[in-house]
């Protein structure tokens, strides 16, 4: 008997092989990251360039534009058409691009991001500038490419790329709101901590027990080994695909903390990942929400649990059998560590209350870039000036914890920082809730027992991947779309009450 949707079938057949080269891509993209030799970098960058255009020409096929068309057409179900219309998101984006600067794009992210690894710790913004400019102006060309397909800005463009729907009116909007009260709470913070007593951790910490602890810490997160691994990067982040998902760290011997949060962070990610439901692997309906969505998940695991007393409560006696004892692991202490509100220039080690600053900052010097109201030579002094602003430090001549500090840049994800904060709000939200149909949420997390956290994630955010919009999911899982009282009630709540 023949299938009723045959086009829709055809459809879902070509995002299944795009899937499975998209695999391939992944893996290779990673062990660039994680294991590539440095003079492998060249033939990588054209081996991925080409892999681009392959995955380009098929998502640009005339047949399956034909195809597509014929699938509204058909009797599908709920399901079927929400996969249809993120393919559509799909297809208009990659149609608005020629395979040309996709290629370009490829060569040029990869060569850049390669160059800033030994940049950055030689403070060579000069030299960074001589690969940043082709990354600028491939990432412009494509601004204005999207942009003029979807009527959108060239920033929006860009950013709706990451979040859909999202638009600067509603980010200006929510940072100009943040930007009002986080300065008074930062203040009051630092105000109320001065009286505290801290005792900072002795080192050295060798990087292999590190390395034990993180993993450790994965397994208590329910990470699953068996479909995934940690490994050492310049820049942390969680790659892979559902099935294989590679996350990745790095190490110092005088701190472990950041490795530590880190790796939480990224298990975030990774968790998010390996509950996507597999039975629509393959499918655009399948795939994370929107990046702002993944980092509530990042940031649920980072700072709301990997900061909650209760939490920090367990990982004490973990230290101390990884490192020896120290006054520092007691676990009230380490609590005071990890929810110390110290403005500094680096954002993946900023305190929670901090960070949102650091976003805030690259937004707004991303966002004049990309519209052509700056270029990459104005950088460094627009950093230093919003840094003092915002923070109130100061970042003059210090380009390797400045302006080189991310990853981002160099491997061209403009529109992506935005995503750290709405993804803060968001995670304050999703623990609202919880605390709503789990009052004993708080209690649990101090036993030790997560799995109703873990199980109310997977039910409302995790399973339902793509199926409905960010605002639509949010509704379902919160009974309401963003609102960022949540995330103020909640630095208040911690860090003031």
């Amino acid at each position: 008997m023949s299938s009723p949707t045959p086009a829709y079938d055809a459809v879902a057949a070509t995002y299944t092989r795009l899937h499975h080269f998209g695999h391939l891509q992944s893996l290779a993209s990673w062990d660039q990251s994680a294991n590539m030799p440095a003079k492998g970098n060249e033939a990588r960058a054209a081996a991925l360039a080409e892999m681009a255009a392959l995955l380009h020409r098929m998502r640009t096929d005339p047949a399956l534009a034909a195809q597509i068309e014929r699938a509204e057409q058909e009797p599908l179900s709920e399901l079927q058409r929400a996969n249809l219309r993120e393919v559509g998101r799909d297809w208009r984006s990659a149609n608005a691009l020629p395979e040309s600067l996709v290629q370009r794009r490829q060569l040029a992210t990869a060569r850049c991001e390669h160059a800033w690894r030994s940049q950055r710790p030689a403070n060579d913004w000069a030299g960074f500038l001589s690969h940043f400019g082709d990354v600028l102006a491939v990432a412009r060309e494509e601004a204005t490419l999207l942009a003029a397909q979807t009527g959108l800005s060239r920033y929006d463009a860009l950013m709706d790329q990451y979040e859909p729907g999202m638009r600067t009116a509603v980010v200006d909007r929510l940072f100009g709101d943040l930007r009002q009260w986080l300065p008074g709470l930062i203040r009051q913070a630092r105000e109320r901590q001065a009286g505290e007593r801290v005792i900072e951790p002795t080192g050295p910490f060798a990087v292999a027990a590190q390395r034990a602890l993180c993993e450790q810490v994965m397994g208590v997160l329910g990470f699953d080994f068996d479909a995934g691994r940690l490994d050492v990067s310049a820049h942390p982040f969680c790659g892979g695909v559902p099935e294989d998902v590679r996350l990745t760290t790095r190490f110092a011997e005088h701190s472990f903390i950041g490795s530590l949060m880190g790796t939480i962070h990224e298990t975030g990610h990774g968790r998010y990942e390996q509950n996507l439901p597999r039975a629509l692997l393959g499918q655009p309906v399948a795939q994370a929400r929107s990046s702002a969505l993944h980092e509530s998940q990042s940031l649920s695991f980072e700072m709301q649990l990997g900061r909650h007393p209760g939490f920090v409560q367990r990982l004490a006696p973990l230290l101390s059998a990884s490192f020896g004892s120290q006054p520092a692991f007691d676990a009230q202490n380490l609590h005071r560590l990890l929810t110390r509100v110290r403005p500094g220039l680096i954002r993946v080690d900023a305190d929670e209350v901090t960070y949102p600053a650091h976003v805030i900052l690259r937004y707004e010097i991303e966002r004049a870039l990309i519209e052509g109201e700056i270029e990459a030579a104005d950088i460094p002094a627009l950093w230093d000036e919003k840094m003092m602003d915002l923070l109130g430090v100061d970042s003059r001549g210090n380009h390797k914890d400045g302006a080189l500090q991310d990853v981002h840049w160099p491997a061209g994800l403009f529109g992506y920082f935005p995503c750290y904060t709405l993804g803060a709000m968001y995670a304050a939200q999703w623990f609202a809730a919880l605390r709503r149909d789990l009052p004993d949420l708080d209690a649990r997390i101090g036993r030790g027992d997560l799995a109703p956290l873990f199980n109310w994630l997977r039910e409302r955010i995790w399973s339902a991947a793509s199926r409905w919009t960010t605002d639509e999911l949010a509704q379902r899982a919160s009974a309401e779309a963003l609102n960022p009282a949540h995330y103020r009630a909640h630095l208040e709540a911690r860090y003031l009450g």
